[in-house]
């Protein structure tokens, strides 16, 4: 499998909602995707999430999608943590590591960001405030440009 190197597509994959619906990362093409691997007992992980709500709640209704892969072995801590946190956005489940594999994904958190045409734009390993003006704009000037 090539690397998920920036400037390559990015490799789809399909995985269950906390409610078990599956959501597909290639039905997202024409949405600027933040893509986030994750786990309950990553402690910078928790500290990065209440800037993701804050930026999803801002930007999802202009084109942007933040999908949430949490690679927890069991379901219910992850639903508890989504209902701690007042979490709002998409949160994945996967369990199996197969996403988090075809994205080399094994420092937690790990986030990529994806522009309209599935192409990977940028990978940040480690914890960031998302909603801080650097990041903020950075994903804005993607959902403002037109898709090719």
């Amino acid at each position: 499998m090539p690397p998920a190197d920036v400037g390559a597509l990015a490799p789809d994959f399909t995985l269950p909602d906390l409610d078990g619906t599956p959501i597909a990362l290639g039905d997202r093409r024409g949405q600027v995707v933040l893509l986030n691997f994750w786990a309950t007992w990553c402690k910078p992980c928790e500290e990065e999430m209440p800037a993701m709500e804050r930026l999803y709640k801002d930007l999802a209704p202009e084109g942007f999608e933040l999908l949430a892969v949490s690679v927890d072995d069991g379901q219910e801590e992850v639903l508890a943590f989504r209902d701690r946190m007042e979490l709002t956005f998409p949160i994945l489940f996967d369990p199996d590591k197969e996403a988090a594999s075809r994205y080399q994904s094994f420092r937690y958190p790990e986030t990529f960001l994806i522009d309209r045409d599935g192409l990977l734009v940028a990978r940040y390993i480690g914890p960031r405030e998302w909603d801080e003006p650097a990041y903020r704009g950075r994903i804005e000037r993607l959902v403002r440009e037109p898709a090719e």
